[in-house]
């Protein structure tokens, strides 16, 4: 990922024009972080009470409004950043997050493009950009993908083996459970997360089957008591890791409202000598 200061830089060495360098220090400073983090928890608010019918009926076209001023600045927004970077607004993931989030909610709400408009909910999910606690959240998650692979891997054929298995022990008397390799597995997904595993599936068919415990209760301890747990063992390692890391977001934002500071001192500086130019001898 591209961070924002680091386009910045790379603007001004480029020799930019001074608006669109004025401009990304701007969008990217603290006060305008600020604005947009609230108005998406404003737009949150605002889709909640749009599922209420009765909300609706009473304050419907005041939350439409709302709403399409909330993604006017989002949009804004968008248009900013990509007239200020250009170019190197796509290289970062986070931008392209940002642009398919707000493009999704300016689709037609209706014919073919009104199931792809409801996911305009996830504007949401915008904040996971904006809040640098939350990016490091997804950082640390995305970072742990390699490690989960091998966990993965052996979850996967663990499971296979269990499912083909039960199919063949339990699925002649309970083929609503067991019928076919599909059917086990989405049990055997049921039984792993303890939902209703006990009295639901594994209780009757231990009437017919009553050495049935036998797989049952090997199966949850691995699966659940075991695999889970190295998944959730490897995230919170990778987090410990990256928490020992240098943070590259903390200074980020301090920095862009450091320059803009002393760009506003320069300026004023610049219209004080050309009021009052100094006097020759």
């Amino acid at each position: 990922m591209l961070d924002e200061i680091k386009m910045l830089r790379e603007l001004e060495a480029r020799g930019a024009a001074v608006w669109r360098i004025r401009l990304g220090r701007w969008i990217e400073s603290a006060s305008a972080q600020t604005i947009i983090t609230v108005v998406i928890l404003i737009n949150a608010v605002i889709l909640g009470f749009e599922t209420s019918p009765d909300i609706m009926a009473t304050h419907g076209t005041l939350l439409r409004i709302l709403d399409k001023l909330c993604l006017g600045v989002f949009v804004l927004e968008i248009a900013c950043k990509t007239i200020t970077f250009r170019g190197l607004f796509w290289r970062s993931g986070w931008n392209w997050f940002d642009f398919l989030v707000v493009a999704i909610a300016l689709l037609p709400g209706t014919g073919v493009w009104a199931v792809l408009r409801s996911l305009r909910v996830l504007r949401i999910l915008r904040l996971f950009t904006v809040v640098p606690q939350l990016r490091k959240v997804v950082a640390a998650f995305l970072h742990a993908i390699p490690g989960l692979s091998g966990v993965m891997a052996v979850m996967s054929i663990f499971f296979f083996t269990a499912g083909v298995l039960s199919t063949r022990l339990f699925g002649e008397a309970f083929p609503a459970w067991f019928g076919s390799l599909a059917r086990s597995l989405y049990s055997l997904f049921q039984i792993m997360t303890l939902e209703s595993w006990s009295m639901g599936i594994v209780r009757p068919v231990m009437e017919t089957f009553p050495y049935a415990w036998a797989f049952f209760i090997p199966f949850i301890i691995i699966a659940t008591f075991t695999i889970l747990n190295l998944f959730i063992g490897i995230i919170v390692s990778t987090m410990q890791e990256l928490s020992t890391l240098p943070d590259p977001e903390a200074p980020r934002r301090d920095l862009v409202d450091a320059l803009v500071r002393i760009e506003a001192d320069i300026q004023a500086l610049r219209k004080q000598f050309e009021a009052e130019p100094p006097s020759r001898p």
